[in-house]
């Protein structure tokens, strides 16, 4: 099992989002410590009461007891409540993040507290012991440089390539296997320098994500099972079948579970977290069966009173194990019963403020979009105090035909198709989209997680939606169904269901829906190097919650340090003679009558804007400007005005509302799903050179949410 722990640790180390963890680091170390803290303490003063429970006398009672009962009560296995949070769906949310954040630190530190103790209880001189531990300390460093001096080769050896081939990831692995098992034989623990190797590869590549490709199936179905059943069967109950043995097991799993709740509890007072976040925390990071088995281990070789160890060694495996078998369904049933506070429960980029993290899911079917796409994620990731966390999935329709065959019969397809033919789940299109996240990862130091979903295109906006209700997606962008030619003329795509799965997806989607129109022209930090230009995007605002969301969600791009974002306000002409209703006066209930929908979203569009303009406009960080128009002919001539002057167009679809300023033009309508700017924007008869993004804020309606 020592090379199992050695992968999991890498796998650990592979799977940290970096940024991510940075953002969460106060909240995770604050609960780590304030959860190790309280069950320790307890774990302490009990710890000679124990002793003497299990060995009838306290004669041979040394230091090596309390601090062996402190280390299996404090500790977190840290890849067991990853592995439960990602079968909980909660790796998006924050409470998960926290959780598995948390354990790692808690993990981390009791690995380094066995560490010191044995280099403390050794019998050798401190100078040998400091000589071994600065040897140590050399070795880790080297190889763990020399490991990303390798997988910096192979990925530019393998830049043509999906992934490494077998032969190579064979050989990585196997380096990987004598390096932990070198530190293992000079007598440290190897867990510590396989998590941080794994932290430190090169996120970019195609090392890291054949690594991650080719370990995540065994570890999961096979490694992490298998170990879940060696604890098991380590614990031997029959010999702990008696009363005092029973009240010990007892006692050292109240203490683990109620310290552990107690110390996350007062560590999410101090943070200002809800109540059940501390219990649902405590409750994760009191799941054990890693560490624990370690420090067992040392308790053995440290001590000469072998009976009474042996008998200590099996309590506190039955109550580790005991400990777990508690600690996972209660926090499985509490998640469950709390669903609406840790489920899915989209807010409105409207509405969140901009240091929230906005989670993005970005959706393309082949490489042809995908430069823009990458160029769209990449300005908004120009501010490091407006955190993005961007997902990409790759979208492949499974043919009919396809979708019948047996497991085996897709495996051998697979197997063809993988020797060059572009009719793999993919084909060669996973190569240029996996080139472009790598060079977008390697200029900005921004983690993108990478998906696929392969199924017909009849139940496709099902997948896309459950991945953005499990990601807990801010919002989703999808490409359009046409693309640009040389000629500038627009094509439909070859896939004829890419625009009906659009068009479900924005029925059915629980989170804001974007569309890409790409014609080019977005780069965001992609630009060569040596370049240093602007590039100038607008944002085209007529009114409603739609092209509130487009503002909300653009205010990220205006903060790039290569984009100039302008705010075009389109109003009435007869909004220059208006006199202002005072909407707070109560003294006019007749006027309040009167309003009509419409005139609630003027307002609530005025105080956005008015709030808008005093964050950003009066500091000069985003330009803006107010366009006065008569009807749709007037939007049009004003549109096409200012054809050439932008590269990137972002307005939101729009409700079902006529207003006096697009009257006519749903006339020539060709694509509703755009709404009447978008559609316009898009059409060949304005010739615009700029990219479009449509978007739809969440309906909340629940006539959206009828299945097909």
């Amino acid at each position: 099992m020592l090379i199992g722990r050695q992968i999991i640790m890498l796998m650990m180390g592979l799977e940290i989002d970096i940024p991510s963890f940075k953002r969460h680091r106060h909240s995770a170390t604050t609960i780590a410590v304030g959860s190790a803290i309280f069950p320790a303490v307890l774990a302490a003063g009990i710890s000679p009461c124990v002793f003497y429970e299990i060995n009838g006398t306290l004669r041979g009672f040394s230091a090596l007891v309390p601090f062996t009962f402190v280390l299996i009560v404090v500790n977190t296995a840290s890849p067991l409540v990853s592995r439960m949070v990602s079968e909980l769906k909660l790796s998006s949310s924050e409470i998960g993040q926290v959780a598995v954040y948390s354990s790692i630190a808690n993990d981390m530190g009791c690995l380094i507290l066995m560490f010191l103790w044995k280099f403390v209880s050794e019998t050798k001189t401190w100078r040998s012991n400091l000589g071994s531990m600065l040897f140590t300390a050399f070795m880790d460093v080297s190889c763990t440089f020399g490991f990303i001096r390798v997988a910096r080769f192979l990925n530019n050896k393998n830049r043509d390539k999906k992934y490494l081939s077998n032969a190579e990831i064979l050989l990585a692995i196997a380096a990987f296997i004598i390096y932990a098992m070198a530190n293992e034989s000079v007598g440290q623990n190897s867990m510590i320098p396989c998590f941080i190797l794994g932290l430190t590869l090169p996120r970019e590549g195609k090392t890291t994500r054949t690594l991650l490709q080719k370990l995540t199936y065994p570890i999961n179905v096979f490694v992490l099972p298998i170990y879940f059943g060696y604890i098991g069967f380590q614990a031997d109950f029959t010999k702990q079948w008696g009363l005092r043995s029973g009240a010990m097991i007892l006692v050292i799993v109240l203490v683990s579970i109620g310290g552990k709740i107690g110390g996350t509890l007062a560590a999410c007072r101090y943070l200002k977290k809800p109540a059940v976040d501390g219990v649902s925390l405590g409750l994760f990071l009191s799941i054990k069966g890693f560490t624990d088995l370690l420090v067992l281990d040392l308790l053995i070789t440290e001590n000469e009173e072998k009976d009474t160890v042996l008998l200590a060694y099996g309590i506190f495996l039955c109550a580790i194990l005991v400990n777990t078998l508690i600690a996972g369904p209660a926090a499985t049933y509490l998640v469950n019963k709390e669903t609406q506070l840790f489920g899915f429960k989209h807010t409105p980029i409207e509405f969140q403020s901009l240091d929230s993290e906005l989670r993005l899911l970005a959706c393309v079917h082949d490489s042809r979009h995908i430069w823009t796409m990458v160029g769209l994620i990449s300005t908004m990731t120009g501010c490091t105090e407006s955190p993005v966390l961007p997902t990409l999935v790759q979208l492949i329709e499974l043919p009919e035909k396809q979708s019948t065959l047996s497991y085996h019969e897709l495996e051998d397809e697979d197997d063809d198709f993988s020797k060059g033919g572009t009719n793999d789940y993919g084909g060669n299109d996973v190569v240029e989209i996996n080139e472009a996240i790598d060079n977008f990862m390697s200029k900005t130091r921004v983690t993108v997680r990478e998906m696929k979903v392969v199924s017909p295109f009849t139940t496709m906006y099902e997948d896309v939606c459950n991945i953005a209700e499990d990601f807990c997606a801010s919002i989703l962008i999808l490409t359009f169904h046409k693309h640009q030619r040389i000629d500038g003329r627009m094509e439909s795509d070859k896939k004829s269901g890419v625009r009906t799965t659009n068009q479900k997806i924005l029925r059915h989607a629980h989170c804001s829906v974007a569309i890409l129109v790409d014609k080019g022209g977005v780069t965001g930090a992609l630009q060569p190097p040596g370049t240093d230009s602007m590039q100038q995007y607008a944002v085209l605002f007529f009114g409603g919650p739609d092209d509130r969301e487009a503002l909300a969600f653009s205010r990220r791009m205006g903060m790039h340090p290569h984009v100039n974002l302008t705010v075009i306000r389109f109003l009435h002409t007869s909004s220059k003679h208006n006199v202002e209703i005072d909407f707070d006066s109560r003294g006019h209930e007749e006027v309040l009558m009167s309003v009509s929908c419409r005139g609630y979203d003027m307002k609530v569009d005025n105080e956005f804007i008015s709030d808008f303009y005093a964050r950003d406009v009066a500091s000069g960080q985003i330009g803006f400007v107010e366009k006065y128009v008569n009807d749709g002919a007037d939007t049009v001539r004003a549109l096409q005005d200012m054809g050439d002057m932008y590269s990137l167009f972002i307005v939101g679809k729009g409700g079902k509302y006529d207003s006096q300023m697009t009257t006519g033009m749903s006339d020539w309508e060709e694509c509703p799903e755009l709404g009447k700017i978008g559609d316009l924007l898009a059409s060949e008869e304005l010739d615009f050179r700029g990219s479009i993004l449509v978007i739809q804020q969440k309906k909340t309606s629940a006539n959206d949410y009828i299945d097909d």
